[in-house]
């Protein structure tokens, strides 16, 4: 029996020591596997969290992921963001002031990791930003305005300024704070009077549709049909349509000579594109980073496309363009640790 424990420890401890894995940096500054953020947003991006660096010497790096259990990692985000920013020694060694801001996209979780250093003053904060100016972000999918929003916030707990002021005087800054809260304040105001804009161009809309149409062969006034008769002189890739809420036909019939009148209108926001065979807006795609783009090499990601309607199928390869030089790290981090502390979120 010894025996067998002491092959079952011998054999499973390595599998299972090396089962965790972190993933390499490629920079200090944004390492987007999960290819999340479009070139140009991107660079803004790295620009704020290499301003930090130059300014205020505080090494803030974000990164994102499609799953962690792509590294082998399966339960909380907690340690392996730990672990991440162990891994890579994110901050001044001495000071332990780092920061990582970690998302995993398919496992719907983030967090916002911080160096031993602040100890446990930046967890309540971190968990504000996460839980006010990241998540509703994130629960729309909107990635980037969370990703950005929120890094501006957390510059400013951690500086007090936010990216590009912290060259002001503390007396134009307090009126720039008062500045942002009437700008603030302007923005609530169209955030309250832009739906309420919308409302005419709706109801104008709206009308427009519902309007009987007038029979071209008879001058006769059509009626709309209802969505379930209206399916019998649909198509099946319009029928596909509707299911998938990329179009939405109206069926008019003339009650005289019988002539139908089929009238598509295409939604605002469709994450479905028109089918290159049947051309239909059935197509969804999907999108695979194969090789993430250097400062020394492009990358390459591969875009999946199914179409809902007729089943075809293709694959098309672009390339990522190599990421700035100007935006590669001198010696990588500083080698600083975390005990911890910080927040999270899911979404």
């Amino acid at each position: 029996m010894r025996r067998i424990l002491f092959l079952i420890f011998t054999v499973w401890v390595p599998i299972a020591a090396q089962a965790q894995t972190y993933p390499d940096y490629t920079e200090t500054y944004v390492n987007d596997f999960a290819d999340l953020l479009p070139e140009a947003d991107e660079a803004r991006i790295r620009d704020k969290l290499i301003e930090l660096k130059e300014k205020k010497d505080i090494e803030f790096t974000v990164v994102t992921i499609n799953l962690m259990s792509n590294y082998g990692h399966s339960g909380a985000i907690e340690p392996f963001a730990t672990g991440l920013f162990n891994y890579w020694g994110v901050g001044d060694a001495q000071r332990n002031d780092g920061v990582m801001m970690l998302i995993a996209r398919f496992d719907r979780e983030m967090r916002i990791e911080v160096g031993a250093g602040y100890g446990t003053r930046m967890n309540k904060p971190m968990q504000i930003v996460i839980d006010s100016n990241i998540l509703p972000y994130f629960r729309r999918d909107d990635y980037i305005g969370g990703i950005e929003e929120g890094v501006d916030e957390v510059i400013l707990e951690l500086t007090g300024r936010y990216p590009g002021e912290y060259d002001k005087s503390t007396a134009s800054h307090l009126w720039g704070g008062v500045m942002d809260i009437i700008h603030g304040l302007g923005n609530w105001l169209w955030a309250i009077l832009g739906p309420l804009m919308l409302i005419p161009v709706q109801a104008y809309r709206r009308w427009k549709r519902n309007t009987p149409r007038i029979c071209p062969r008879d001058g006769s006034k059509m009626v709309r049909l209802d969505e379930v008769w209206d399916d019998n002189h649909l198509q099946q890739g319009q029928i596909k349509e509707e299911q998938l809420k990329s179009v939405d036909y109206d069926v008019w019939d003339c009650p005289k000579c019988n002539h139908v009148t089929v009238e598509g209108y295409k939604a605002w926001f469709s994450q479905y594109g028109a089918c290159r065979s049947c051309g239909y807006r059935t197509v969804e795609g999907d999108t695979t980073v194969l090789k993430t783009a250097t400062t020394s090499s492009t990358g390459k990601k591969r875009i999946d496309y199914h179409c809902h309607h007729c089943q075809d199928a293709w694959s098309v390869t672009r390339t990522i363009p190599k990421k700035s030089k100007s935006a590669s790290s001198s010696g990588g981090f500083g080698g600083g640790s975390s005990s911890g502390g910080g927040a999270s979120g899911s979404w």
